[in-house]
């Protein structure tokens, strides 16, 4: 059985703005670099991956939490990319810090340390990126209160 594939579709509008055509109907993405390379017309690559990596931990722990019919929405996600020269010079993502915060006060929701646990090891991209670049990740509560 072969495993399934996801798929985009690049394509070139002018310097280095990059349409990002999905498919399945969704509506193309136009990415480009920050000045002084690009115009900055779109979320740049460095940028795509933080969201990538963001969006898979807040559907994990999202997903986790409902197995247990826990209902801890809004989740909101930020990301920071470390950005920086690597031992030959060239610019590399140097690092990933993320920081979860649920909609809720973490008393409101039950298996909670359970979750809180496992939940990141199910997250597919970023235990893919991982393995090239570190991500440390904090999880907060609506209070405030950090519990990872």
């Amino acid at each position: 059985m072969t495993a399934p594939r996801e798929s985009v579709r690049l394509r070139q509008v002018q310097d280095y703005q990059v349409d990002v055509d999905f498919g399945n109907a969704l509506a193309p993405l136009r990415a480009d670099e920050p000045p002084p390379l690009g115009q900055g017309a779109g979320p740049s690559p460095v940028q795509l991956l933080a969201a990538a990596v963001g969006n898979c931990l807040t559907a994990s722990l999202l997903f986790a939490l409902r197995k247990f019919k826990q209902a801890p929405e809004p989740i909101g996600c930020e990301v920071s990319a470390e950005v920086g020269r690597n031992a030959e010079n060239r610019l590399r993502v140097l690092g990933l810090d993320v920081r979860l915060t649920l909609g809720v006060e973490a008393a409101k929701l039950q298996q909670l340390p359970r979750v809180l646990e496992t939940f990141e090891t199910y997250c597919t991209v970023t235990q893919s990126v991982r393995g090239s670049i570190p991500v440390t990740l904090q999880v907060f509560d609506a209070a405030g209160v950090q519990l990872k």
